[in-house]
């Protein structure tokens, strides 16, 4: 007698057109005979064996079985109606569902069985859960509940109706520069809300950020969300680079212990940076080469990609990818002050002054005069033109200098 599982994968077989009912009635008589010889096969063995169906097909019933199966226990969660899927991910379903004790529109995200069964992945399901339920902003998608049904873990959050910055960022596209620095700084006034209670994002990239139809912006997705002093977790996940690779920060790179803040500003930047030159900061053939070049590759400046951008977002976007966190903003605060400022037209003042520290610490270590770029830069000069901003600030150095001996010598002469 066949089993479920080769019931359903037969019906698959034949729903998609991947073998005629004949075909599909020798596999099975083939399938018996292996079985009574000894052979313990399934229905989809046979199928590969005799070249109906390849290994990618079999893994896309598989998974297909898989949401059949997932979308009857989601319809039995107590007091949701389940109205349709949303997506689908690699570490979950998500419906659109109602609620019916409050008649609204709310969306579920349910774990596979095959995650269900693995005790990691559960702990981190609800750990996403109660991290977003500690957080009340307008700018983060909302908890509502988290439960079990059927055996299936189901997470219940509020309804996002729009799209996200992924969505809009395909086929190569790029936002407008005043659009950008918009949706960045409602993302970044979301993680100071998580900062401020002890949590990290560990997961920021395009497609954790939402958009409403109206324009609101939603931080989503606290799968990887950590409390900054859960050092229990951080010495589990020790060595270990948590994250997406176009946007993961280099100390989650290199798995370090003491992950803060920091990590979500440069995966933020990572996304502006996506965001406004339609291109990711790095990219290579493998997730390990692009990671690499997240730790030892210079970026290359925004502006140099699109020129039309203006000279305060490449510079608040070089500080907030700086390779090392030190060079980063010092807060979350301050870096929503530098979008704030270019957003009205202004100058980034915590970013500026970041560039004065590098230049002065520059100077004090090596004696040496370093010029920042600005936006002329970016176009070519011809060789051996005279840097009179270089001779200018090196001249006023050492008049300085001057001027400090002259005094030295008045009071040693006193």
């Amino acid at each position: 007698m066949a089993s479920g599982e080769d019931s359903q994968i037969g019906r698959k077989i034949i729903e998609y057109k991947l073998a005629t009912a004949d075909e599909l009635a020798i596999c099975k008589q083939r399938l018996k005979e292996q079985q009574e010889s000894g052979r313990r096969l399934k229905l989809a063995d046979v199928l590969l064996e005799g070249g109906y169906i390849t290994r990618s097909q079999l893994e896309r019933l598989t998974k297909s079985l898989d949401d059949d199966s997932m979308y009857r226990p989601a319809q039995q969660i107590p007091g949701f109606q389940i109205l349709g899927k949303l997506g689908q991910g690699a570490m979950a379903t998500v419906f659109k569902a109602k609620q019916l004790s409050l008649d609204r529109i709310v969306a579920i995200k349910v774990l596979p069985k095959r995650l269900s069964e693995n005790p990691e992945f559960v702990d981190r399901f609800y750990r996403e859960g109660r991290a977003a339920a500690r957080l009340n902003h307008a700018n983060i998608v909302q908890a509502i509940d988290v439960g079990e049904a059927g055996g299936y873990h189901y997470f219940v959050m509020e309804f996002i109706d729009g799209d996200t910055v992924y969505d809009r960022l395909s086929d190569n596209r790029r936002f407008e520069e005043k659009n950008a620095i918009n949706i960045v700084l409602q993302v970044a006034r979301a993680l100071a809300h998580a900062h401020s209670r002890g949590f990290i994002h560990r997961d920021v990239k395009p497609k954790n950020v939402m958009i409403t139809k109206d324009g609101q912006v939603k931080l989503a997705d606290m799968g990887l969300a950590r409390e900054v002093n859960d050092y229990e977790t951080a010495t589990a996940e020790a060595g270990r680079a948590y994250g997406t690779p176009y946007y993961i920060s280099p100390e989650q790179i290199r798995g370090e212990i003491n992950i803060d803040f920091r990590a979500d500003i440069y995966s933020l930047g990572a996304t502006f940076y996506h965001m406004v030159t339609g291109k990711v900061p790095f990219d290579g053939p493998t997730p390990s080469a692009v990671m690499h070049k997240h730790l030892k590759e210079p970026l290359v400046p925004p502006d140099h990609l699109n020129t039309s951008l203006s000279a305060g977002i490449g510079e608040i976007i070089e500080v907030m990818m700086a390779k090392k966190r030190e060079d980063r903003y010092a807060t979350t605060t301050e870096l929503i002050d530098d979008l704030e400022a270019i957003s009205q037209g202004g100058a980034p003042f915590q970013a500026r002054k970041k560039y004065d520290q590098s230049m002065l610490k520059s100077i004090a270590d090596t004696g040496e005069m370093v010029s920042i770029p600005t936006a002329e830069d970016l176009s070519p000069t011809p060789p051996n033109t005279t840097n009179w901003t270089a001779i200018l600030m090196l001249a006023a150095f050492l008049g300085l200098s001057v001027l400090l001996n002259l005094a030295q010598c008045v009071m040693s002469g006193k």
